[in-house]
């Protein structure tokens, strides 16, 4: 398991939290709704930085999802549609709830859109 904690630096004295989520080891995550700037750090159950990034900026015009990226300890975002590939893939909500994406389309001119997630938990 590990943690993705998400902030938005920008806000308040010390940054806002925008998610804390507890998944399954993912190299790649979609956020819902990110701010224009994010900081983020993914830890291990015990603590351990795995990956980090601060300060990434939107590039573009503002879309609702953001797909986040994970390599060699360095974190990247880019706002864009799913396509039919990231079918499957873990969506992050503000507050931390994550779920899989199971269906999603979107208007060619970007006025509409519509998806799935499937939420599933286990203690």
């Amino acid at each position: 398991m590990e943690v993705w904690d998400i902030w938005y630096p920008k806000g308040g004295a010390q940054g806002l939290l925008v998610a804390r989520a507890r998944i399954d080891a993912h190299d790649v995550v979609w956020l819902h709704a990110a701010p224009d700037t994010l900081r983020i750090e993914v830890r291990d159950d015990d603590g351990q930085r795995l990956a980090f990034a601060d300060r990434i900026e939107r590039d573009g015009k503002y879309l609702p999802m953001t797909r986040l990226s994970r390599a060699d300890g360095v974190v990247t975002r880019e706002d864009r549609w799913p396509s039919e590939n990231d079918i499957g893939t873990v969506v992050i909500l503000p507050g931390g709830e994550a779920g899989v994406l199971t269906a999603w389309w979107n208007a060619d001119d970007g006025s509409e859109w519509r998806w799935s997630v499937e939420f599933y938990n286990r203690r």
